[in-house]
């Protein structure tokens, strides 16, 4: 039995999807894999369907029935992992960005080095970005420079979507009342971990922009997190995160 479920979200990833989770099938942890799809019209579901006949009890789809945001896509799995008694719960892309290499790497964090959150980090050892323009790395990078600023949190990546939680974090953090639905949904995730004293590790990886299938970035995600952080530290300082 897997101890760890990665949580892959969808939205159009038809020419990605079976690639990525042959990927992580073959790493040599028996990680499961849950994809929450936003009734992608490219038919990203019916694909994961036909697979989950070769992969029974290791593969697992939450179809929703539109495009309901990041966050909570996130947020849809976490619960399902609780509910399915996983100790160890994944974010991680469908593209590629993420290298499900590492989530050997991540799992090691939590499993044998004390890491209560482990974050796959483009920034903690330099920059490690491949395939971005030089606009979206500079965007990425100092938007965790502004989260250190105001937060206090001591995480270079705080943007970053490759991540692994124990299950006692998101056990401690109240689901429901999770604010944001786009990148700024990483951000408070990594901030409630944060305020609640737990031990969060920066584990090096390389993020490599896809090649396939047309990114999820837009301005209005952009203002999110701007604005969200924010009013996350408003929140921490009138005790109401």
């Amino acid at each position: 039995m897997a101890n760890g479920i990665v949580i892959i979200p969808t939205y159009n990833e038809i020419e990605n999807i079976e690639s990525i989770i042959r990927a992580v099938f073959s790493l040599h942890n028996p990680f499961h894999i849950l994809i929450v799809d936003d009734n992608s019209p490219d038919k990203t579901a019916e694909k994961v369907m036909e697979l989950q006949k070769e992969f029974p009890n290791q593969l697992y789809l939450g179809r929703r029935d539109k495009k309901l945001g990041l966050g909570t896509a996130y947020v849809h799995g976490f619960k399902w992992a609780l509910k399915n008694n996983y100790n160890y719960i994944f974010e991680m892309d469908a593209d590629f960005s993420h290298n499900p290499n590492d989530l050997e790497k991540l799992y090691d964090a939590c499993h044998f080095n004390g890491a209560d959150l482990a974050i796959g980090s483009r920034y903690v050892t330099g920059v490690n970005v491949v395939n971005w323009p030089l606009s979206r790395v500079l965007l990425s990078y100092f938007a965790s420079v502004y989260v250190r600023l105001i937060t206090g949190m001591k995480i270079m990546d705080a943007t970053a979507g490759f991540i692994c939680y124990k299950r006692e974090v998101l056990e401690k953090i109240n689901l429901d009342k999770i604010k944001f639905i786009g990148y700024a949904f990483q951000i408070e995730m990594k901030y409630r971990a944060f305020a609640k004293n737990f031990n969060i590790q920066e584990i090096p990886v390389i993020f490599t922009d896809r090649t396939k299938g047309q990114s999820k970035m837009s301005g209005s995600i952009i203002k999110e997190a701007v604005l969200g952080v924010i009013s996350l530290r408003i929140r921490k300082f009138l005790n109401r995160l």
